[in-house]
C-alpha cells in the first residue's frame, strides 16, 4: 500500500499553545440495545485517528473524543455510565471539571441508547454534532454540516449489524465532504459481550487504517476480509460435511499434502486433515467440526482458491 503524503504543517489555529495538534475529524459513536453491541467509527486527516478517538465497553456504552481530544473522557465516561449514570449526565460531569472544555468535542452513548454530545465554542469551524436514539455524531474542521447530516441519514436507513451501519455512516460523511483538509486515517471498532474470536473476547470488529490516500476505501476492503474470515454464518448458510462437500474438502486436503487416505467417510484422520487445511486458510470460525458443518461462503472461497492453483 502506498503511504499517504506527509500532511502539510497545520495552520497555527489548528495547533494548541503547547504544540498539541487538534484531532479534526468526523465520528459516530453508537449502541444497539437489541444486540448489545457498542461501537465507534471515525475518519480524519490525522495519523492513526483510531488510536485516539474511539472508546467503548461491552454492555456499557461508547465514547468518541476529538478536537483537542481529552483522552480521559473515554475511561472516565465509561466508568460513570457503567455505574448507571445516563450519557448526558456523565458528559456534563466531565465537562464541568475540564478547564479545556471549549476546545473539546465529544459524544457519549450509554447502553440504553441515550446519547449526548458537546462541541466547544473554541472548536475549529465547521464544527457541530447531531444526536438521536442510539447514536452521537460529531465533527470539526469539516466542509460543512452536510457531512453530519449524511452520516445520520445513512446510519438510520441502513439495516444489518452495527458495524455495517457505522461504516455506512462513515462512508456517507466522507462522500458529503468530510474533513476539509483531506483524508489520512479511519477506524471502526465494535464490541459485544462474548462476541469476539472463538467467543473468548468482546471484540466483534477492530479495524484501523492509520495512513492511506483513501482510508475509507481501504477500510471497506478490510471489512470484506472480515466478512470472509471471522463471522460464523447463520444456520441456513451452513453445509453438512458429508457427501459431495466432504469429498471436495478431502480432495483439497489431499492436494495440500495433509491427507493420504482414500476413505470417503468421516473419521479422525480426515477430520484432523480438514481442521489443518481450513485453519491454514484462517477459516476456523467458518467451520464447526463438532457439528460437522462449513459455511457456504468459506467453501466457495476455498473452491475459488483451488481454481487458481
Amino acid at each position: 500500500m502506498t503511504p499517504a503524503k506527509n500532511p502539510r504543517p497545520l495552520p497555527k489555529s489548528h495547533i494548541d499553545a503547547d504544540g498539541t495538534p487538534w484531532v479534526a475529524t468526523f465520528s459516530i459513536a453508537a449502541v444497539d440495545p437489541a444486540s448489545g453491541e457498542v461501537g465507534v467509527a471515525v475518519a480524519s486527516k490525522f495519523l492513526a485517528v483510531g488510536n485516539i478517538v474511539p472508546w467503548m465497553a461491552a454492555g456499557i456504552g461508547s465514547v468518541a473524543t476529538q478536537a483537542l481530544a481529552n483522552a480521559t473522557f473515554g475511561p472516565k465516561g465509561l466508568a460513570l455510565m457503567g455505574q448507571g449514570v445516563p450519557a448526558s449526565e456523565a458528559l456534563a460531569r466531565l465537562l464541568a471539571d475540564d478547564p479545556g472544555r471549549e476546545r473539546r468535542q465529544v459524544g457519549f452513548v450509554d447502553a440504553s441508547g441515550n446519547s449526548a454530545s458537546h462541541t466547544g465554542s473554541g472548536c475549529q469551524p465547521w464544527a457541530g454534532h447531531r444526536n438521536g436514539p442510539g447514536f452521537a455524531c460529531q465533527g470539526n474542521i469539516l466542509t460543512g454540516p452536510e457531512t453530519l447530516d449524511a452520516m445520520v441519514e445513512a446510519f438510520q436507513t441502513t439495516s444489518g449489524p452495527l458495524h455495517d451501519r457505522l461504516f455506512a455512516a462513515l462512508s456517507a460523511g466522507d462522500r458529503a465532504g468530510g474533513d476539509r483538509r483531506g483524508r489520512q486515517s479511519a477506524a471502526i471498532k465494535v464490541l459485544r459481550a462474548g462476541g469476539g474470536y472463538q467467543g473468548l473476547s468482546d471484540v466483534v470488529m477492530d479495524l484501523r487504517v492509520d495512513d492511506a490516500p483513501d482510508p475509507i476505501a481501504e477500510l471497506e476492503r478490510l471489512m470484506e476480509l472480515y466478512r470472509l474470515y471471522l463471522p460464523s454464518g447463520a444456520p441456513a448458510e451452513k453445509l453438512a460435511l458429508q457427501g459431495v462437500v466432504l469429498d471436495e474438502l478431502r480432495e483439497m486436503a489431499t492436494e495440500a499434502g495433509l491427507f493420504a487416505g482414500d476413505n470417503h467417510t468421516w473419521h479422525p484422520a480426515l477430520r484432523n486433515a480438514i481442521d489443518a487445511f481450513t485453519g491454514a486458510a484462517n477459516l476456523e470460525d467458518r467451520i464447526d467440526l463438532e457439528a460437522r458443518t462449513i459455511d457456504k461462503v468459506a467453501l466457495d472461497y476455498l473452491r475459488g482458491e483451488r481454481s487458481k492453483a
